[in-house]
């Protein structure tokens, strides 16, 4: 059934992937951006372009019931360097500061705007890479609670995201817990720091972590839309892995020399708390339930050859 799709924040990195998809197969897309001059970007992969600003409830609201549409993606972020700055892993809380209202005032607008015109589902944007609950288990299904991340420049960054989860939960629609994003315009400063051996190895590096392609993240997309899905999925590749396994991988993918290993405590003071727990406590997650519900299958099942054939 061909559906007519809008897609907020569609001129993003995973954004454009999605609205390509959603072109291919035939679907009506409405793609939102805050630049004027990405406008011509959004109409070259086949969708309308608009410029819609995410946290003006107005905007959104007169945005959406212009195009009218069956289903509303929410893909807003502000993480790229040129809206958050150079990145500072002990102040995630300044870099995440306004994707965070994105993921709550933003979805509580989308939200209101759906209701007013009667769209009945709702996709958005969630995070599962290495912020599973940190107890029991090392890879957590949809059924295991996100990590609140108490006391940490993270908190703020895991409540909004857990505003973004029951708020769209409960109004029916579906919530897509992206792991890792990788591919092209999405790990670029993370592979730089590799490169000039300033990402290091922290302590044992027995943290997990979950990837996914963008290619793949968007596919699911396009599925959970397509199928009106509904409820909570987690959108990572086959093999969730230790800090010790994907980084000296990647490291070397991107022709760089060995990670540089540091104890927890130096890694401490200068990457900052966040970075020590991802690598030393993370927890990755299953892909099992978008495989069986969403009948979901992956161009790259593990971050081995997508780091390899992507990154190298």
């Amino acid at each position: 059934m061909i559906m007519r799709v809008f897609v907020a924040g569609g001129s993003g990195v995973l954004g454009q992937r999605l609205v390509s998809q959603l072109v291919a197969r035939g679907h009506q897309v409405t793609a939102t951006t805050t630049s004027a001059a990405k406008v011509w970007l959004l109409a070259k992969l086949g969708a309308e372009g608009v410029v819609m600003d995410g946290l003006d409830a107005m905007s959104v609201g007169e945005t959406v019931a212009t195009a009218r549409p069956d289903a509303i993606v929410h893909q807003m972020t502000a993480i790229s360097m040129a809206h958050a700055g150079e990145p500072d892993t002990r102040r995630i809380d300044r870099r995440f500061a306004q994707t965070n209202r994105l993921r709550t005032e933003g979805t509580d607008h989308l939200l209101s705007a759906a209701e007013a015109i009667g769209v009945s589902h709702v996709v958005v944007q969630s995070h599962a890479s290495w912020n599973g609950i940190r107890q029991g288990g090392w890879v957590k299904t949809e059924e295991d609670p996100l990590d609140p991340e108490e006391g940490t420049v993270a908190h703020a960054e895991a409540a909004a995201i857990r505003h973004v989860e029951e708020a769209v939960v409960e109004a029916g629609g579906a919530v897509l817990r992206y792991g890792g994003l990788y591919g092209p315009g999405t790990a670029d400063d993370q592979v730089e720091l590799i490169r000039k051996r300033r990402f290091p190895l922290v302590g044992g590096g027995i943290g997990y972590s979950s990837w996914v392609h963008l290619d793949d993240a968007a596919s699911a997309t396009v599925l959970a839309v397509e199928q009106q899905a509904r409820g909570v999925f987690n959108i990572v590749d086959d093999e969730p892995a230790a800090a010790g396994e994907w980084l000296p991988y990647l490291a070397k993918c991107v022709g760089a020399k060995r990670p540089k290993r540091v104890p927890t405590w130096l890694a401490r003071l200068l990457a900052g708390q966040v970075t020590v727990t991802m690598m030393t406590e993370g927890r990755g997650f299953s892909n099992a339930k978008a495989k069986r519900e969403l009948g979901w299958q992956l161009r790259y099942p593990s971050w081995r050859q997508g780091f390899k054939e992507e990154l190298a």
